[in-house]
């Protein structure tokens, strides 16, 4: 099992104001790493690297403990109606993640130790709508996971919803270290969803991540200790033995799993804009991840940018095969989401 451990650790000064800001400072002074401050935890200074993919590494492996003073939870339709800011960032290198774009070429990873405070204006959100059920993603910007040993603000966070008769709480995550969300009081308020990929797939382009038999391992305790679970099939990409690869996957999730789990899925073709392209070229230069644009079609997104897609014929195999391997081997599950 994979587990984060940064090379070094940026405070913003107001974190130490904080429980658990201090208890982190403490943290890291007693496992030697190196500790800097800075003024924000919007502005870091002195991440090494001569060229972009190295300082893109090395913001990977760094971590920013800072105050979350933005409380205007941004929308994130349409997998729910707010984000909710727990973390920014990961520490995987996923060749074809998209926060590589909306995160700029560093790409640090944050916690947030004002976490009481975020975790009422979520039930101010909740109040407002009330008695509608309002829905909050833990994941939109980052995978909360990774930090998890560090800072417990998961299981805070799913026993908050625990209480909240009209509030849900989401989160999807590539890693494996979940064993201490498995006591957590949930109540079946938080859906703990897993992203999947095929072993090659994962090997190729998901760096820096859990392998998907530890994914899958961890998704069966999920399921043991009673959460919601979700899988994310994602991205999913087109080579010669594709087909066999994730109908492998879908029978190791029905061999690994309790019998008659009725999981919900998500399905995610592989697609990329012009800026993505151009960023992961940097990035990662010796990458051979299929963006040929001569084999894609180009279509508008929901945000008003274009980006390039699977042409339909492809996409509706996919498709078809997909939902065919969930429907043998999952009958009765939901395949909530397919693009």
């Amino acid at each position: 099992m994979k587990r984060f451990v940064p090379t070094r650790v940026f405070f913003e000064p107001a974190a130490l104001e904080y429980p658990l800001g201090k208890q982190l400072e403490d943290k890291f002074k007693t496992l030697g790493i190196t500790i800097h401050y800075t003024s924000s935890h919007n502005r870091v200074t002195g991440i090494p690297g001569k060229t972009k993919k190295e300082k893109y590494i090395q913001a990977k492996r760094s971590l920013v403990v800072g105050v979350r003073r933005t409380l205007k939870f941004s929308s994130c339709r349409p997998s729910a109606h707010y984000q909710l800011p727990l973390a920014t960032s990961c520490p995987g290198l996923c060749e074809y993640c998209y926060l590589q774009t909306t995160l700029g070429p560093q790409p640090i990873n944050r916690v947030y130790v004002n976490l009481e405070e975020i975790l009422a204006q979520a039930e101010r959100y909740i109040r407002e709508r009330a008695p509608q059920i309002t829905k909050f993603e833990g994941a939109a910007v980052s995978d909360p996971v990774p930090v998890e040993y560090l800072t417990g603000s998961l299981k805070r966070t799913i026993e908050f919803f625990a209480l909240q008769e009209y509030g849900r709480f989401r989160f999807v995550t590539k890693f494996a270290d979940i064993d201490s969300l498995l006591t957590a009081d949930h109540r079946s308020h938080t859906e703990i969803r897993f992203s999947l990929n095929t072993e090659r797939i994962i090997k190729q382009y998901e760096k820096g991540t859990e392998s998907a038999a530890n994914r899958i391992k961890a998704a069966q305790k999920v399921a043991q200790a009673g959460y919601p679970l979700g899988l994310l099939i994602a991205p999913i990409i087109v080579y010669p033995e594709w087909m066999q690869e994730y109908a492998r996957l879908i029978q190791d999730l029905k061999t690994a799993l309790p019998v008659g789990l009725q999981p919900k899925f998500e399905l995610i073709t592989h697609r990329f804009t012009a800026r993505a392209k151009r960023n992961i070229a940097e990035v990662f230069p010796e990458s051979d991840l299929p963006m040929d644009e001569a084999e894609r079609q180009f279509k508008y997104g929901q945000f008003g940018y274009g980006k390039y897609v699977y042409p339909k014929k492809t996409f509706d195999q996919i498709k078809l095969f997909l939902i065919e391997q969930i429907s043998r081997h999952f009958p009765g599950s939901e395949v909530t989401y397919i693009v």
